[in-house]
């Protein structure tokens, strides 16, 4: 008896004849609404004010979408884009025979998203006037919370599939074809709500700590070294990645784990140079 698990759901979560809402869309409001009271609750637990915490949810959301967008488009489909650059921001493509048709943004990529969040930070760090580690460290803690949202919505939409396996909890993605596959997305999103309770517990023993970049290290690295490995479950995206040592997705990864070791030693040094201080 097959142990494979068939996997079909509908795209739309409720529909209300004049009004539909996609599971994809729920689960990234799901993520976005979690992250803002979660770092509502550490503004107030560290007595940030509010009117320095209010401008943060724009620039964030802003910061995701414009640069996951961009990172799709300049990674992994250049050529195109770069013939059409009015298609990067907008939800419509010029299709032949049809026109200007509504698409919706048929890629986001999460290496462009992390770097759009990082400027938008540090736009939102020099407004408001807080140290912008400070600000990366507050975000870094919740932000798996959001990414394992996300890939939650990625599973309903049966996109960002796995390789075919015979492991008895593949999934059969019958939009894509009958053939057991890896459940990438259910595999980061596992992954990620570890994480997040990773950071929720070293930032409860150790709340000093916010500000010197470790937080930021830790959530750099796990995550983007978790993906690296993922990678191997996953179908390619592109077709350029075919015969590829390591695709697009797991090259991108490489830098960010390396900014997550470097914040964390820099981190760790940081408290070894208070601890002689304070001794002296």
């Amino acid at each position: 008896m097959s142990l494979f698990i068939t996997w079909n759901p509908d795209v739309t979560a409720l529909d209300l004849g004049f009004f539909a809402i996609r599971w994809y869309s729920l689960f990234w409001a799901i993520g976005l609404v979690s992250v803002y009271l979660l770092m509502h609750k550490l503004y107030k637990q560290q007595k940030i004010s509010e009117e320095k915490f209010e401008p943060m949810f724009m620039y964030c959301f802003l910061g995701i979408l414009i640069g996951a967008r961009l990172g799709h488009c300049l990674f992994y489909e250049p050529s195109y884009y770069l013939s059409h650059p009015v298609e990067m921001l907008l939800p419509f493509r010029d299709v032949p025979g049809k026109g200007w048709t509504f698409t919706g943004y048929e890629g986001l990529a999460s290496h462009g998203g992390t770097l759009g969040l990082m400027i938008a930070l540090w736009l939102y760090a020099k407004r408001v006037g807080l140290k912008f580690m400070h600000v990366l460290d507050n975000v870094a803690i919740v932000t798996p919370i959001c990414a394992c949202a996300i890939r939650l919505g990625n599973l309903m939409n049966s996109e960002i599939i796995g390789r075919p396996t015979d492991m008895p909890w593949a999934f059969i993605f019958e939009r894509v074809d009958m053939l057991p596959r890896h459940p990438g997305q259910l595999y980061e999103a596992i992954c990620y709500a570890i994480f997040f309770g990773i950071h929720w517990f070293f930032y409860r023993r150790y709340p000093q700590k916010v500000g010197s970049g470790f937080f930021f290290g830790l959530c750099l690295f796990l995550i983007f070294t978790s993906r690296i490995f993922i990678e191997y479950t996953k179908e390619n995206q592109e077709a350029f990645e075919e015969g590829m040592l390591l695709n697009m997705g797991q090259l991108l990864s490489i830098p960010f784990v390396i900014l997550g070791l470097y914040c964390m030693f820099k981190s760790s040094r940081a408290v070894e140079k208070t601890s002689h201080s304070s001794k002296d």
